[in-house]
């Protein structure tokens, strides 16, 4: 998330952990975990946090999170450089909220800085930093909200989570969040690997809080369904890691109105995201920022300080506000209940082949309970099979999908249902047949696919994209994509193919966070993490119109990526 301002000096500003301490008013004991269901984010270093004072005053808001507290070495000052503890600006804004009833959770990192245990490596300091935030400001939460390359830090994660765990023991009350990126299916590797993690230092999140925002998958994304898909998906990885986190360890962030990648949450996203939350009692609902939570008026008309959408102030806030935390579903209740994913949920097979896929179970609340397995859909000629048939919840099975010879060339979506005692839950398995012959056939292809002519076009890309001469797969070029601090870098290209048409598109990639995919027409992507060349493929279906756009980018705060060999049959 954004952090409006930093000054190039904040190492001349920077006070000592073990230096002066001033002891804000201390958190109030009538404040129980509930309080903080709804804690919006607060960007606390934009000029904009006289909305913080009228949510609360004027919005019903109980608890919000203050952005951001960064490391500087085995220091830490806030976003606008001053020392955490000694900050004639935001300390004041704390205290008043506090004395107006509302509750802070401090907030450490975000897009432009890191948290202490990434940029000091001594834990005693680390320790003893995080412990000065809980004196100094009186708080019984904290968050961690980790991007870009520092989510990758393996070293750095690992003194994180001993200093959760060092503080725990010395502070009982004390629960803290991970605030990390996500896709709509769900955390990156890296972000598994953060799970991971807390579960070798022998301690469990208290919240995970996924940034339920930038999916960089196209402008017309649903976002109020892709954070519930997004959900969904993250609390299947956290129970493959430990089959105990249910959604009250999940938390939810979405960007209220337009995003850096140009997509919008509205006001009914927001409310879908509520209803999600009440029928299942996620551990949190916050959103990037109150600070933004009005219409542009005047000089503010930029995405720091404004939704750049038409609403009424604090509009969001008030949607949010309302949640308490639990609701009718099972992630607070006792009522048995179960998630069922597929990994992976699609596949490509060739006639007279076959495919496997993994289907996993995971118990969200109550007991385990058996769950039978079945499939509806597959084509006259392909048959689905379980082994088992049937699973304790938290137990998995292999699917494996049967293509006859004569099977027609199309993609079907095949449904998967678990079923036991208590309901049903379901999800959807992509079979994609092709001709044994090969070729998915018909319509335009790609232009200047391996990027051979020397130029982009008829490719558009963002920002300092380029065809260059090194690093290539084969030939003499290839396209190399730059994201900046801020934003992603993309390259686009709009082809017309066959309607209703099944196609694969692949690329030889390298890079950190490499994406290739399409959208428009169809929509789907794929993604991989490697310094060397890699190949990725993408299978999809065209609508009516047969017209989709592929795009490659590479992920904000991320170095280039480069692509080469384009393909698209």
């Amino acid at each position: 998330m954004r952090l409006a301002r930093l000054a190039a000096s904040v190492c001349t500003l920077a006070l000592s952990v073990t230096g002066v301490t001033v002891a804000l008013a201390p958190a109030s004991s009538a404040a129980g975990s509930s309080v903080y269901s709804v804690a919006p984010y607060v960007d606390m270093s934009n000029s904009q946090e006289g909305l913080l004072d009228t949510a609360i005053t004027g919005h019903q808001l109980k608890a919000y999170t203050a952005a951001f507290v960064l490391g500087v070495g085995c220091n830490q000052i806030w976003g606008d450089t001053l020392p955490i503890g000694n900050d004639s600006f935001t300390d004041p804004l704390i205290a008043k909220a506090k004395s107006e009833g509302a509750s802070v959770i401090i907030s450490s990192g975000g897009a432009s800085g890191e948290p202490l245990a990434w940029t000091c490596s001594t834990q005693s300091s680390i320790d003893a930093g995080y412990q000065a935030i809980i004196n100094d400001y009186g708080v019984t939460q904290l968050d961690f909200d980790i991007e870009g390359a520092a989510i990758a830090d393996t070293a750095a994660v690992a003194r994180q989570m001993q200093a959760m765990k060092d503080l725990k023991a010395s502070n009982p009350n004390l629960k803290f969040s991970m605030t990390l990126p996500v896709l709509t299916s769900g955390l990156t590797g890296d972000g598994v690997n953060i799970v991971k993690a807390a579960k070798t230092a022998g301690i469990k999140i208290d919240v995970l809080n996924i940034m339920a925002m930038d999916y960089y998958a196209g402008t017309g994304t649903e976002m109020g369904q892709a954070a519930v898909s997004a959900a969904k998906a993250t609390l299947a990885q956290m129970q493959s890691v430990d089959s105990s986190y249910t959604y009250a360890n999940l938390g939810i962030t979405p960007m209220i109105g337009k995003n850096d990648d140009g997509s919008t949450f509205t006001l009914a996203d927001a409310q879908t995201v509520e209803s999600f939350a009440a029928q299942n009692s996620v551990g949190r609902l916050a959103f990037w920022a109150i600070t933004r939570d009005q219409a542009c008026s005047g000089s503010a008309n930029s995405l720091p300080t404004c939704s750049q959408i038409s609403q009424n102030s604090l509009a969001f806030t008030d949607a949010f506000v309302p949640y308490t935390g639990t609701g009718t579903g099972g992630g607070g209740g006792t009522t048995s209940d179960f998630s069922l994913s597929l990994s992976p949920g699609s596949a490509s097979v060739a006639q007279g082949g076959s495919a496997t896929s993994a289907v996993s179970t995971a118990v969200t609340s109550g007991s385990a309970e058996s769950v039978s397995l079945s499939a509806s859909g597959a084509p006259s000629g392909v048959s689905v099979s379980f082994s088992p048939n049937s699973v304790t919840s938290g137990g998995s099975s292999t699917l494996t999908a049967t293509v006859g010879s004569s099977v027609a060339a199309g993609s079907y979506p095949i449904t998967v249902t678990g079923t036991a005692a208590t309901g049903s839950h379901s999800a959807t398995y992509t079979l994609t047949v092709t001709s044994s012959s090969g070729g998915g056939g018909g319509g335009g292809s790609l232009t200047n696919a391996g990027f051979e002519t020397g130029s982009l076009s008829p490719w558009t890309c963002t920002g300092g994209s380029a065809v260059v001469s090194s690093p290539v797969h084969s030939g003499s070029h290839s396209l190399q994509v730059t994201p900046s601090a801020s934003a992603t870098g993309e390259c686009d290209q709009t082809v017309t193919l066959s309607p209703n048409k099944s196609y694969t598109l692949t690329a030889w990639v390298q890079g950190p966070y490499a994406y290739l995919g399409v959208s428009g027409g169809a929509s789907a992507s794929t993604w991989s993490n490697s310094t060397s060349w890699n190949q990725l493929s993408v299978s999809f279906t065209t609508g009516s119109s047969g017209t989709v756009t592929v795009y490659v980018h590479g992920w904000y705060g991320q170095s280039n990526v480069t692509a080469d060999d384009f393909t698209l049959g």
